[in-house]
């Protein structure tokens, strides 16, 4: 999860020179100005410190770019009370940005939750908003990790912060980054067939003046990018002819609706000035991108503009990651594609977007999958990274099962050794896991979690015994799962859960939940081998008329971020004579929450054990 704090400055002595009446209304344009931008961002308030904010971003469900809203959040906040002024005071405030491991307790997750979260990564926020330069925004090297090529940031300095034991290198975001073109630096490994597939098309279309439309289209981290970056260098002639291309990006969350437009009709050095009818909304547009109405104006002189320069040669139009375009962005293209169409140009639109996008697209157009990567297509591509960073080429054969295929799961795995992190998963790769699992409902992401805490091949009557699912609830959930590509079909009615995906969401269940499930199965295996369940184990027994409920949750009352309410589980105390031995106890006890953490929940059942880089939404983990 991604952690923000935000304190004013010098609040103390601002406090001491004004009216009691003026610090209250300068107190509640304050938190109402934070609080309005934290939940622009999907931030949520986990509690007021004095003038202190601390807000948590991953909370209610992770898209993989918590980081980055929090970032953009500590951005907007300074920005937002400069331009503000309450109570005619100026304001300056210090933010601080950390991501890291916490143990949360969902149904505290609201606004004001004051406890919901605990963590090293809380400190480390606070300290970091403590070193930032007022009206700056500090981040650890995870968040800068998370949010590079997304944000404008430089090296601040080398800290010790109190309470860390080492120095932490702290960076300074100064903005949202620019349109620049990326760099790639690896090899290209087995997508020669869908790089001369998409060029095929871009040529036809040219070389015919009829338009296309070409889609590529892949999960993140599959060489989206990549792949279109060598699309438009295989087109860069037809007959003999120049081609011109024009390439822009969609950041997430893009501050105007038509930004991205900017990079396609922006004059190039020593090219065409791009000048045509319009031109001075043309100008106005290029000067002030993200305002959407200086945009509107343009948006037929951009148009005019593109279409102009496919009359003199011919164009092709790249847009990377359209599925975070606006719908006007979108409308834009359309509208230039049956321009171009209509007046017979040679332009071809090119475009990337998620898996999941299912955008109609103009005729004639082409969808183009980008499949995981083969076995061996994904140890030529390791022992490459493994080379360049210095590390064992044999490590390839270990990670070719846990890259999956996926380009940037094995460029996180490569470049570092993840020995660090829990279970040895790079940062990236559990965001991009975490993600995904918070796109499932509460029933199938239950079912995988308990698939990930057995281990090894699973099967239906196991997952529903941890469960507490009546019989033949769990193949049709695990039919779905595999359909999505999260388990695998073993033989004689067994499944397995994806290398990356299992170590992942097992590092999402508390160990009380680890353990409740490990008691269920051998009560189940018990009860099917005639034995008396528990008997000799030294677990309690529960009455037979005591109902047995999922620890997890699942098909219970829905929360807003799409997880479910934990039931309740039996609460756990410390042995106070071995601090990590839990013993049977009462409800409202301490609980132990993690290594070094010691919780008293007000309510059993309601703690969970997660970690999120950044972000991510966990399912009701019960401890």
């Amino acid at each position: 999860m991604t952690v923000l704090f935000v304190d004013i400055v010098g609040s103390t002595r601002l406090v001491e020179r004004l009216d009691p009446e003026d610090v209250r209304a300068l107190q509640r344009a304050y938190f109402g100005t934070v609080a309005s931008v934290l939940r622009r961002w999907r931030g949520v308030v986990e509690k007021y410190v004095g003038d202190a904010v601390m807000a948590l971003f991953g909370a209610s469900g992770s898209d993989g770019l918590d980081a980055y809203r929090a970032v953009r959040a500590g951005l907007d906040i300074q920005a937002a009370l400069a331009r503000r002024r309450p109570a005619g005071v100026r304001l300056r405030v210090r933010v601080g940005v950390a991501t890291g491991e916490v143990l949360l307790d969902l149904a505290g997750v609201r606004d004001g939750g004051h406890g919901a979260a605990s963590g090293a990564v809380i400190t480390t926020a606070a300290r970091l908003q403590e070193h930032a330069p007022p009206g700056g925004v500090v981040v650890c090297p995870v968040t800068r990790d998370a949010v590079a090529g997304l944000v404008e940031q430089r090296p601040l300095a080398t800290l010790t912060l109190a309470g860390k034991a080492l120095p932490l290198d702290v960076w300074r975001v100064t903005g949202a980054a620019g349109s620049r073109p990326a760099r790639h630096r690896t090899p290209l490994v087995g997508r020669r067939r869908e790089v001369a597939s998409a060029a095929d098309e871009v040529s036809r279309a040219l070389r015919e003046r009829r338009p296309r439309w070409i889609s590529l289209v892949g999960p993140p981290g599959s060489g989206r990018s990549r792949l279109l970056h060598e699309v438009t260098r295989a087109v860069s002639s037809v007959d003999g002819v120049p081609v011109r291309v024009r390439v822009t990006a969609c950041p997430p969350y893009p501050c105007g609706e038509l930004a991205p437009l900017a990079g396609l009709v922006r004059p190039r050095p020593g090219g065409p000035a791009g000048d045509g009818p319009g031109g001075g909304a043309l100008a106005a547009f290029l000067a002030a991108p993200d305002d959407d109405t200086v945009a509107a104006r343009a948006v037929v002189a951009c148009r005019e503009a593109l279409l102009g320069l496919a009359a003199d040669a011919p164009l092709v139009v790249a847009v990377d990651d359209l599925d975070r375009a606006a719908p006007a962005l979108r409308r834009f293209l359309h509208q230039l594609h049956v321009a171009a169409d209509e007046r017979g140009l040679p332009l071809a639109v090119v475009t990337t977007c998620g898996a999941g996008s299912a955008d109609p697209l103009p005729a004639p157009a082409r969808r183009i999958p980008l499949e995981p990567l083969d076995a061996s297509d994904t140890g030529r591509l390791l022992r490459h990274l493994l080379h360049r960073a210095g590390r064992p080429a044999a490590l390839a054969g270990r990670l070719v099962a846990l890259v999956g295929g996926n380009p940037a799961v094995a460029t996180a795995y490569a470049s570092a050794d993840p020995a660090g992190e829990p279970a040895g998963v790079p940062a990236f790769a559990r965001r991009l896991v975490d993600a995904r699992l918070d796109r499932l409902d509460g029933t199938h992401r239950a079912a995988l979690l308990a698939g990930a805490a057995r281990g090894g091949p699973v099967v239906a009557a196991a997952v529903e015994a941890m469960l507490g699912w009546p019989a033949g609830r769990a193949e049709p959930v695990l039919r779905a799962l595999a359909a999505a590509g999260l388990v695998h079909p073993l033989a004689a009615g067994a499944w397995a859960v994806d290398a990356l995906v299992a170590r992942v969401a097992a590092l999402r269940l508390s160990r009380a939940v680890r353990a409740d499930f490990a008691r269920r199965l051998r009560t189940a295996k018990d009860t099917a081998a005639g034995r008396v369940p528990g008997a000799g184990t030294g677990v309690p027994v529960r009455d037979a008329d005591e109902r047995d409920v999922c620890p997890l949750g699942a098909g219970r009352s829905r929360r807003s971020g799409g997880g479910a309410r934990p039931a309740p589980v039996p609460p756990d105390r410390l042995d106070r004579s071995d601090p990590l031995r839990v013993v049977p106890g009462r409800p409202g006890q301490p609980v132990r929450a993690g290594p070094g953490v010691t919780q008293w929940p007000g309510r059993p059942g309601r703690v969970g054990r997660r970690r999120t880089e950044p972000g991510g939404h966990t399912l009701g983990l019960a401890a």
